[in-house]
């Protein structure tokens, strides 16, 4: 099981970079660095890959609507050459509310999208000529729809790997069932290791079935909230530090029936607390959403307390297929994270 975590959006780059390189002599494995109206990702990675030697560097996420297919294969084989291969690729469609409301890109056919854009990054990485003609991306533009003067072309550089690896951020069942069967990896949010196979077992099976052998299995994230301590009391300071994150996507992130992460919370057993934090984040109660959120819950997704309590979780997410645990640690400042993220890279093993 690998050892990531997640750097936070509104960190800085150079502070940031230092840390990390910190955190690749404690043996941490993985950093990935979101991207959503914030800095972009790409000139964090970027930077990062000029100040380690070893971590693997991932988005997580660069969004599909933001770049066009060959940008984003374009990007990845620069971060992958200047990272001396190092790199991997996380996509994901992120909702409506970023791409309409900060990109201003109308939001469709994420499913579609996805499949698309993924088949021309590893056409464009083989060094192909890159020709699509499919439901959402058209290279070249066909004739009629441009000025008629493109013509198929290939990457100029050849690239560190033909093959860098691909995660998708999904949540739906024909998503999942996708991922499953095209993708290196998937990265699921809010990840309950006892409920995983009742939500995504089938479109997990279903896509794994028609997965191809040229493909090594499925690399399978999850991105906990990661707190080790022996005292009950900073036990549930950390369970409360959790708890705004959780209620801004079951609130937040969508209209009422239109929330991907409500509706996840909602399948795992927590069906009136969604509605009622979704209904006091929606009435601008943003504080009384957070506390609505059930200690249950952030328990569940989390790995918050004693170094045994958080072993019992780890074996928990192992047992559930996580190979990677990309966590989002729990800390006033750098040293208490490089400390932290030490620590539980002692407890993986």
């Amino acid at each position: 099981m690998r050892v990531g975590m997640f750097l936070n959006y509104a960190g800085g780059f150079r502070e940031a970079a230092d840390e990390v390189a910190e955190l690749e002599q404690a043996g941490v494995d993985l950093i990935a660095v979101p991207e959503a109206y914030s800095f972009d990702a790409v000139s964090q990675l970027g930077f990062l890959a000029a100040r380690t030697s070893k971590i693997t560097l991932a988005s997580g996420i660069l969004q599909l609507y933001t770049r066009t297919p060959t940008l984003t294969a374009m990007t990845a084989a620069g971060l992958d050459y200047v990272s001396g291969g190092r790199f991997e690729l996380g996509i994901g469609a992120s909702g409506p509310q970023v791409i309409e409301g900060f990109h201003g890109v109308r939001y469709d056919a994420p499913l579609g999208r996805t499949r698309e854009i993924i088949e021309i990054c590893r056409m464009t990485w083989r060094r192909e000529l890159v020709v699509h003609a499919g439901r959402n991306y058209a290279i070249p533009l066909p004739a009629g729809e441009g000025t008629g003067l493109g013509k198929p072309l290939k990457l100029i550089n050849h690239p560190v790997r033909e093959r860098i690896p691909i995660t998708v951020a999904s949540l739906g069942q024909k998503s999942v069932e996708q991922t499953a069967e095209i993708a290196d990896g998937w990265l699921p949010m809010f990840f309950h290791p006892e409920k995983a196979t009742g939500v995504w077992g089938d479109a997990l099976a279903a896509g794994t079935a028609k997965r191809s052998g040229d493909l090594a299995p499925l690399d399978v994230f999850a991105s906990p909230a990661l707190a080790i301590t022996e005292d009950p009391a900073l036990t549930a300071l950390a369970l409360a530090a959790a708890k705004p994150q959780l209620a801004l996507y079951v609130g937040g992130m969508g209209a009422r029936g239109k929330n991907f992460y409500n509706h996840l919370v909602a399948s795992y057993g927590f069906e009136a607390d969604a509605a009622r934090i979704q209904d006091l984040y929606l009435e601008g109660r943003r504080e009384e959403a957070v506390a609505a959120v059930p200690d249950e819950l952030v328990r569940a997704i989390s790995l918050i307390g004693s170094p045994s309590e958080v072993a019992e979780r780890v074996a928990a997410f192992r047992q559930a297929g996580v190979t990677t645990l990309a966590v989002t640690p729990l800390a006033r400042n750098s040293a208490e994270r490089i400390a932290l993220m030490s620590g539980f890279r002692s407890i993986v093993g």
